[in-house]
């Protein structure tokens, strides 16, 4: 009947699973509430059970926020965009700061001093303005090292120079284009093979039926690989197969991925042709696409993909490891044909307002020097009439873009080390959904209450509001066990004050 039965002193302290004796599964919890609460003679006499996980999921939902210890923090070096991307399952944020080289955290405060706000496109007297051949990708023309909001296998290729490995084909933004590496390689039941690179970036068609694309490509032989990059739309993310091993023995092992076919694009425009374009071998140059039917989606995504087909099948063609830089892809474009139905934005500014663009350029007055005697902090030889507390700190600051889910910071925050706390619903994955055994019978009376207050039942609803007192009281009794206060925590704080504290 032990909790614990069935795992060894050993078993656990060779797994990496410290400290889950505290938790309960909100599977566990649904099930022992069935036994408890659910049957003939008992409150709940009949229920399913898809509708106690509801409300133990909203229970817990709830829990996470005021009562359970549900702050995950996330820590990165900020890069030179000055932001950071607000997590997968972010609610709210509690704290965020700096690290300094003790690790040492340094708070920073929010700002509403400014903003990334929505810029509005105009023409040259300031109506506003509703093209037809709005460019719709952003960063097409990769200009920067930094190729966001392009995405690979469902990362973002940010400046991505070398590969995902050794053997992994690699990109690279250099010189205004994007540049593909590969690289050969054998395993999987074959020789002399590659993989092949597929990237996307997502656009919104909501308000468009017609599409019109181009791009400026060469494609690059290396060895006895012949060269193959094709642009165009496809209505889903690429796969995250990157095999390319077309003379496989064991094709059912390795299966080859499917972004090397054509069909991947499943588009077509007003002639019938594919919704791409391609260049293979050597060829070279400009080409266009006009009227790309989009009028059946929402969104669709703009696609590049880069692979070799390799042949023969020894010696390896490039040497393994060695990734050789073959072809690449530039000035990629997709605008509207029709009128826009909605505003677009600004040229340019399409994620990054002038707004944010201003502020980011400056230099904080923080950033001259830390000991403030300056013609900024020290104006008065030391006196600092009428100075706002909530600006009095040199650490930076930083404010939240819900639109692009982004945290935007202060330029003296650039390169340093960030923290970012912040709550979670813990619905996120299956391992977060537990509840600390400190509050579980406080979530059995919360999935009580929440059944019987919904019930048309007239015998439940008269028990209804003994349940709303008794998971009042639970909930408090749970917060007050998990506040985790200690008699020696607060000796040591009242140490030194004006009455002697004695232990």
């Amino acid at each position: 009947m032990g909790l614990y039965d069935n795992t060894t002193h050993g078993e656990y302290y060779k797994s990496n699973s410290f400290g889950g004796y505290q938790f309960t599964s909100l599977e566990d919890i649904i099930t022992q509430f069935e036994i408890a609460y659910v049957g003939e003679g008992k409150i709940i006499p009949k229920i399913k059970r898809s509708d106690i996980a509801f409300h133990a999921q909203r229970g817990l939902q709830e829990f996470s926020f005021d009562t359970l210890k549900s702050i995950k923090s996330q820590q990165i070096d900020i890069p030179a965009s000055l932001t950071m991307k607000l997590p997968h399952d972010y609610v709210n944020y509690t704290k965020v700061s700096w690290v300094d080289s003790s690790g040492i955290k340094h708070p920073l405060y929010q700002t509403n001093d400014t903003s990334n706000p929505f810029q509005i496109y105009q023409d040259a007297i300031g109506d506003y303005t509703f093209p037809s051949d709005a460019e719709q990708l952003i960063n097409g023309d990769f200009s920067t090292a930094a190729t966001e909001p392009w995405h690979r296998n469902n990362d973002s290729i940010q400046g991505v120079n070398g590969g995902f490995g050794n053997y992994s084909p690699s990109i690279t933004a250099l010189n205004d284009k994007l540049q593909f590496a590969f690289v050969t390689r054998s395993g999987g039941g074959a020789y002399n093979w590659g993989d092949v690179t597929a990237i996307y970036q997502e656009i919104d068609v909501s308000s468009f039926s017609y599409l019109s694309l181009s791009a400026n490509a060469t494609a690059v032989n290396a060895g006895t690989g012949v060269g193959t990059i094709r642009f165009g739309l496809m209505t889903s993310i690429p796969s995250s197969n990157i095999r390319n091993n077309a003379n496989s023995n064991t094709p059912d092992l390795n299966p080859i991925s499917p972004n090397i076919n054509a069909d991947i694009f499943d588009l077509s425009n007003l002639d019938g042709n594919a919704s791409y374009l391609e260049w293979t071998s050597t060829a070279s140059g400009v080409k266009t696409i006009d009227s790309v039917d989009v009028s059946n989606y929402d969104k669709v995504y703009a696609v590049i993909v880069a692979y070799h087909d390799f042949v023969g099948t020894s010696p390896l063609t490039i040497t393994a490891g060695t990734h050789e830089k073959t072809s690449f892809i530039d000035d990629v474009s997709v605008k509207n044909t029709d009128v826009a139905g909605y505003l677009s934005a600004k040229p340019g500014n399409n994620t990054e307002s002038s707004t944010w663009n201003s502020y980011k350029a400056i230099t904080p007055a923080e950033n001259n020097n830390d000991d403030y005697e300056d013609d900024t902090y020290w104006p008065a030889n030391g006196e600092r009439y009428g100075l706002d507390p909530q600006h009095a700190q040199a650490n930076g600051s930083f404010y939240i873009d819900p639109r692009v889910g982004r945290i935007h910071f202060s330029s003296n925050v650039s390169g340093k080390s960030v923290i970012l706390d912040y709550i979670s619903d813990s619905l996120g994955t299956d391992g977060e959904m537990q509840v600390h055994k400190f509050a579980e019978e406080a979530m059995y009376k919360w999935i009580a209450y929440a059944i019987l207050s919904t019930s048309s039942s007239q015998l439940q609803q008269q028990l209804a509001p003994r349940f709303k007192k008794e998971r009042f009281a639970a909930t408090r009794q749970a917060k007050l066990r998990l506040s985790n206060i200690k008699l020696e925590q607060f000796t040591q704080i009242l140490r030194g004050k004006s009455k002697q504290i004695k232990h």
